[in-house]
């Protein structure tokens, strides 16, 4: 089985915000090569998230249709769909890890999927979570 790679919701918001500059091309780039290969995962917290932030911080804001039409491009990844029970145990992985709730949400998503990667902006590059390593695109 291949690798999987789970992308945070900043990443995504760069790939589509061509004013972020080198964010933008990197970010556009990972993408990209996520849908050529079908590894890319993401969650129903994830699609959440982006349907607020590409109304919100991206600037022009988008607008809604153009909102579902990328929730509808992004539908054909897997998606982690978000339990109680997922719930239940970010709660564990935030008391564990000492690091947010949504946080921790999202790292519980990305194994609860069996990647093995995490693309995020928001989490300490190269730090490993049991078998998921993070990743931040835009250092080095």
């Amino acid at each position: 089985m291949s690798e999987k790679y789970f992308v945070d919701t900043n990443i995504l918001i760069y790939a589509h915000d061509y004013r972020a500059g080198q964010k933008h091309q990197r970010a556009q780039q990972l993408i990209q090569g996520l849908w050529e290969s079908g590894a890319g995962v993401l969650s129903t917290q994830i699609l959440q998230e982006i349907c607020v932030n590409f109304r919100r911080k991206v600037d022009p804001p988008l607008q809604t249709d153009e909102v579902r039409r990328l929730i509808e491009d992004y539908s054909n990844w897997e998606v982690v769909i978000n339990s109680p029970e997922s719930i239940v145990e970010a709660l564990e992985i935030e008391l564990r890890y000492k690091i947010s709730f949504w946080d921790a949400l999202v790292l519980q998503a990305a194994e609860q999927a069996g990647a093995a990667i995490l693309y995020s902006e928001d989490l300490a590059e190269g730090q490993n979570y049991g078998s998921l390593r993070v990743v931040n695109p835009f250092t080095g």
